[in-house]
């Protein structure tokens, strides 16, 4: 007996990704993008912010991608977004869009291509220069949550990427030698005095979990890895830890980002 086919947009979202072969945390990302496509399709706005991820998407039938407004409005959706959406952002949902859009075409769910017309937006400038020592020194100077301080002298002691320190774990940490411990995957990260201070202090109480936590209790449905067993809150966000980094550091210049921290750049 064959696959029956889905009525509702959002169950196929879900047969797409249970058939992907993607991790845990990667299926969520493309739901979230997925998600964001079904305001679009039934013109209303998407949610902004935490909303976005929390909101539940409207329901409505898959067919409606076949209809000869979905490119219309999918347009729209893409021409508001990319105006204060990063644009590696916003290539990436619409690359999962065009994904699934074929996974589902493939089993004759739908005829066409709904986002055919849709082109990726042009990639952001090179990187900023790193900070200078005068920039470091204002910034570290700054009245800073524990958390912030942290990860800012972390990102530039250690010269590692955003998403490697974000993805660091506490019982990952080796505080006596001031590196992270070996792993198969991750390079080893090194750091100084000022982050290891910082780091004892920050992780106080929490032998295991995500080392760097987000101000809330996790939602419903965050993996055992992205959530504190001690705290219940969530792992930080790259998007979240850029727009504190933006907040923090408008008093010393605009147009700030965290990639300037790394030493070297």
């Amino acid at each position: 007996m064959g696959e029956v086919e889905p009525v509702e947009y959002g169950v196929a979202v879900e047969r797409y990704l249970a058939g992907s072969g993607l991790s845990e945390g990667s299926r969520r990302i493309y739901r979230i993008a997925l998600d964001t496509w079904a305001w679009a399709l039934a013109d209303r706005p998407a949610p902004t912010g935490p909303e976005r991820r929390r909101a539940r998407p409207p329901v409505l039938p898959l067919a409606l991608l076949d209809h000869p407004d979905a490119a219309g409005r999918l347009r729209a959706a893409f021409d508001r977004r990319a105006a204060d959406t990063d644009p590696r952002t916003l290539n990436r949902e619409l690359s999962t869009l065009r994904a699934a859009s074929a996974w589902w075409r493939a089993r004759g769910w739908i005829a066409g291509d709904p986002a055919a017309g849709l082109r990726p937006t042009a990639q952001p400038a090179p990187a900023a220069e790193p900070l200078d020592p005068d920039r470091l020194r204002a910034l570290f100077a700054l009245r800073a949550p524990l958390r912030e301080q942290a990860l800012w002298h972390l990102l530039h002691e250690s010269g590692a990427a955003i998403e490697t320190v974000l993805a660091l774990d506490t019982d990952g940490l080796d505080p006596t030698l001031r590196h992270t411990r070996p792993h198969p995957q991750r390079p080893t990260l090194r750091w100084q005095s000022g982050t290891a201070r910082l780091l004892l202090m920050l992780t106080a109480g929490r032998p295991t979990g995500p080392l760097f936590l987000t101000d809330r209790r996790a939602p419903a449905g965050t993996p055992a890895a992205d959530r504190c067993p001690h705290t219940g809150r969530a792992r930080l966000s790259y998007r979240r830890a850029a727009e504190l980094f933006t907040d923090r550091t408008r008093p010393l210049g605009e147009g700030w980002t965290l990639r300037q921290l790394r030493q070297g750049g």
